[in-house]
C-alpha cells in the first residue's frame, strides 16, 4: 500500500506553460484526503515552492534544492546542507573565466552577477525576485546551490557537468533541465530527502511511489518502493524506473497515481 507520492515539480506535475491541469489539483487533492502523504521534490527554491504547495493544498514539509533544504511549510528547518564557501569560489572563478551565467542561492535568496535575459527567463513563474550585485560584495556562507546556466545551447551545459563531476567528485552535479546544470552538496539529492521524511514518518521504501522527468530525478525514482517516469522524460530516467506512464501534458501523474495508489 502506497503511504507517500513524492513528486517532482516541473514537467511532472506543472505543465511547460505553467498552469496546473485542474486533474492534477484534483488528485493530488484527493490523496490527502486518503491520507496519503504527497511531497513535493524539487530543484527550485524552498520560497518558490511554498506558493506551489498552497495552490495544491498541501501542508506537507518540502523538499527544495534537489534536497539540500527541507522545511516545513512554516518555514521551520528539518534538514539542511549547504556548500562550502571555498569550493563556492573556486566555481565562481570558474564560471568568470569561462563566460557562464551562474545563479547563487544563500539562504533560500537568489543572487545574480549580470542582470542578463538568462535570469529574466528563469524567474518566470518561479515567484521570487533576484539581487544583482558582484558575488565578492557577498557572505558565502549558508549557500544552498549554485546553478550554471545556457539558454541556448544544451551540449555546452552537458559539457560543463562531465567537467565539474571530474573536478568536484565530493559534490552533487546534475543536469536538470537541457538548460541546467546544478551544483550542490553531495547530501543534496533528492533520494536523501525522501528517505529523510520517510524516516521521520516511519514509512518503508516499498511503502512509497516517486515520479520525475528529468536527469535530477533519477535517484528519485530508483530510491522509491515504485518508479515512475513521465512520458516526457529523459531516455537515461526511464530506463531507471520500474514504469513509464503518460506526459505532463496528458495527466501522466494522474494515471500512475490511479495505477498504484487508488484501489
Amino acid at each position: 500500500m502506497i503511504k507517500m507520492v513524492a513528486t517532482d515539480i516541473d514537467g511532472t506535475i506543472l505543465p511547460y506553460d505553467g498552469n496546473f491541469h485542474p486533474s492534477v489539483i484534483n488528485c493530488i487533492k484527493n490523496l490527502d484526503r486518503k491520507g496519503i502523504k504527497v511531497v513535493l521534490v524539487t530543484g527550485r527554491m524552498h520560497s518558490s515552492t511554498v506558493p506551489i504547495a498552497r495552490r495544491l493544498g498541501l501542508t506537507n514539509p518540502i523538499i527544495s534544492y534537489q534536497g539540500g533544504l527541507i522545511k516545513d511549510i512554516n518555514g521551520k528547518t528539518l534538514f539542511q546542507t549547504v556548500l562550502e564557501p571555498d569550493t563556492a569560489k573556486t566555481i565562481i572563478n570558474w564560471a568568470r573565466q569561462n563566460n557562464v551565467h551562474l545563479n547563487l542561492y544563500i539562504d533560500d535568496k537568489l543572487y545574480v552577477e549580470h542582470d542578463d535575459e538568462i535570469i529574466k527567463s528563469y524567474i518566470k513563474g518561479k515567484f521570487v525576485d533576484y539581487t544583482v550585485c558582484s558575488f565578492d560584495d557577498l557572505e558565502l556562507k549558508d549557500i544552498n546551490k549554485l546553478l550554471a546556466i545556457d539558454i541556448e545551447n544544451p551540449d555546452r551545459v552537458t559539457k560543463w557537468v562531465e567537467f565539474l563531476q571530474k573536478e568536484y567528485p565530493y559534490l552533487y552535479i546534475v543536469k536538470s533541465t537541457p538548460y541546467y546544470c546544478e551544483i550542490g552538496a553531495k547530501d543534496a539529492t533528492k533520494s536523501h530527502g525522501v528517505e529523510f521524511l520517510c524516516n521521520m514518518w516511519g514509512i518503508k521504501r516499498e511503502e512509497t511511489l516517486t515520479i520525475g522527468d528529468q536527469n535530477n530525478d533519477i535517484d528519485l525514482v530508483k530510491c522509491g518502493g515504485t518508479g515512475v517516469a513521465m512520458g516526457n522524460a529523459t531516455e537515461e530516467l526511464k530506463q531507471n524506473a520500474d514504469y513509464i506512464t503518460d506526459t505532463v501534458e496528458n495527466d501522466g501523474f494522474v494515471k500512475a497515481v490511479e495505477k498504484f495508489c487508488i484501489n
